[in-house]
């Protein structure tokens, strides 16, 4: 892979990983579902003039409605909750493993002993962090934290009977699926009539978020990200999103001074390990040189 196409690879982790702390400033001004509405009705516009993918509706919805609406409505409730970024973005890995467990019981795609241990070593992460219950992590946060990851692994199992398509046009078109149901939550507590409002009292930080969401973090990230995936093997590319997690919580300290117990530290650290012994390459491709005669 050449520098330039690993630096977008990178580029692309740490656009997500500033996401979640978009994610923050986004919450602020606005409710879970009207700011996962706001998101995909900015991520959805290329749909305006971009061809469908060749993927039927019954496909497309169930996908927008588990890979993006379910999972950002889930995680924007937890930072409701008192998520806190940083962490939010270590969980959230947690769709690795839990894709793993769906396709092996749908899917019949049998883990192999690596991915196995990565999950066993993820999960008691996990336990670690629900040790940290209470003071400024809730027990319905954490919750949240883990179904959100958990719908997105269902939509990343739902993708795989869609096959080979341009991803750009793919994710333009699931995006217009969200929005609507994110409104219909919305409106059980008046939120869908005042986002209007709500839009012309933000401040512009939360503004600038939902761009950023929206924009650079669905339709900008996934485009190179899909474009790397269709030129490289996945080997050598999905291991960057390990990037991800690292900037949220680097970030998230930076910008809102978050800090940790020891205990979440290392219950972040044994995810952070499982996602690595899971994408991690067993072995990387090697260059045979030929040598000159």
């Amino acid at each position: 892979m050449p520098l330039r196409d690993k630096a977008l690879a990178a580029l692309t982790a740490v656009i997500w990983g500033l996401g979640f702390v978009a994610s923050k400033y986004g919450i602020a001004s606005f409710s879970a579902p009207q700011l996962t509405a706001l998101r995909f009705i900015v991520a959805c516009l290329p749909a305006l003039v971009l061809p469908r993918p060749p993927v039927p509706w019954r496909l497309l919805i169930p996908i927008g409605l588990t890979l993006f609406a379910g999972q950002f409505l889930l995680l924007f409730f937890a930072y409701k909750q008192g998520l806190p970024p940083g962490l939010a973005s270590v969980t959230q890995q947690l769709q690795a493993f839990l894709t793993v467990v769906l396709a092996a019981v749908f899917l019949r795609d049998v883990p192999t002993p690596r991915q196995a241990s990565g999950m066993v070593i993820a999960f008691a992460g996990m336990g670690l962090i629900a040790l940290t219950v209470g003071g400024s992590l809730s027990p319905l946060a954490l919750g949240l934290a883990v179904a959100a990851p958990f719908s997105w692994a269902v939509g990343n199992v739902l993708l795989k009977w869609v096959g080979p398509v341009p991803v750009f046009p793919l994710i333009a078109w699931l995006s217009l699926v969200p929005p609507l149901p994110a409104l219909l939550v919305a409106s059980v507590d008046g939120g869908a009539l005042a986002l209007p409002g709500a839009v012309a009292g933000a401040s512009w930080q939360s503004i600038v978020a939902v761009l950023y969401l929206g924009g650079a973090a669905t339709i900008l990230a996934y485009a190179i990200w899909g474009r790397l995936l269709a030129r490289y093997p996945a080997v050598l590319v999905t291991p960057f999103a390990l990037l991800a997690p690292c900037v949220g919580v680097l970030a998230s300290a930076v910008v809102f001074g978050e800090r940790f117990s020891a205990t979440r530290y290392a219950g972040m650290g044994l995810i952070l390990a499982g996602l690595a012994l899971t994408a991690l390459p067993a072995r990387l491709p090697v260059k045979r040189l030929r040598l000159a005669r």
